[in-house]
């Protein structure tokens, strides 16, 4: 059994190696316990010489930083326009569904042309001009203040008017997917509209690539037991496919 110096040293060695680490391989290696390893992260986490993760650690910051929508539509692009896809085998014909703000669901309201009647509840200036023309798609603009960086409303308006609406499903975006923090955004002042949106909901579905896992970002929305349907692409791990699914969520890749 290693001393905690000897331990320390092994982590970070196996840090450089592969940017994280895993409690359980790291308690396997050195013949201690879970509880020991999760005291060393932590030790290692205060001395700023790592971060801690689900499991783990990792030398990459999990924290998520708000940028721009106009900037963030061009990251994982691809990734995005596929998941968007993906996600409108929920929506159902006569639906009354919601879309939050981000660039993934605004993706979704690009690929939307239904055939028959579709409500779209948004607080989302940019999915407003992307629907308000469209065939088959009444939409309802939630009222609020608008933020630049995501173009989208927020604050107790808002929230008001979402007090006497109920919805089939929301298609929401989150900047972070932790299996203990949950989901998050990177934004407080969004964060309470988010969750009054989920609670509007009769169900949700988290459009997220695979970069979102393992993140946190400072507003916590809800906690994973919240959620129905998880749509991401196929750079996310099988071990957290599994995770996911063992709690109840159906995941669509």
């Amino acid at each position: 059994m290693k001393n905690i110096t000897e331990r320390h040293q092994l982590i970070l060695q196996e840090l450089k190696k592969t940017g994280t680490v895993n409690i359980q391989e790291l308690s396997d290696l050195m013949q201690v316990s879970g509880v020991t390893i999760r005291k060393d992260l932590k030790l290692l986490e205060d001395k700023n010489l790592l971060f801690r993760t689900h499991g783990g650690g990792s030398i990459n910051n999990p924290y998520a930083i708000e940028r721009p929508i106009n900037e963030k539509e061009f990251i994982n692009a691809e990734e995005k326009q596929s998941i968007a896809k993906a996600a409108l085998s929920l929506i159902r014909d006569n639906d009354s569904i919601m879309i939050g703000s981000g660039t993934t669901v605004f993706e979704l309201a690009r690929a939307l042309h239904p055939s028959k009647q579709v409500t779209v509840i948004t607080p989302a200036v940019k999915v407003t001009l992307e629907l308000s023309n469209r065939p088959n798609v009444e939409v309802l603009q939630l009222g609020g203040l608008i933020r630049q960086n995501s173009s989208s409303v927020a604050g107790s308006y808002a929230e008001y008017i979402l007090e006497n609406i109920s919805c089939g499903i929301l298609f929401i975006g989150v900047d972070g997917i932790d299996f203990d923090f949950g989901l998050s955004i990177s934004n407080l002042t969004e964060a309470g509209l988010n969750q009054k949106m989920i609670r509007t909901a009769q169900s949700v579905a988290v459009l997220a690539d695979h970069t979102k896992f393992d993140k946190r970002g400072i507003g916590k929305i809800c906690d994973l037991d919240q959620v129905q349907y998880i749509v991401t692409d196929s750079g996310v791990s099988a071990e957290t496919v599994k995770n996911l699914e063992d709690r109840g969520i159906k995941v669509i890749i």
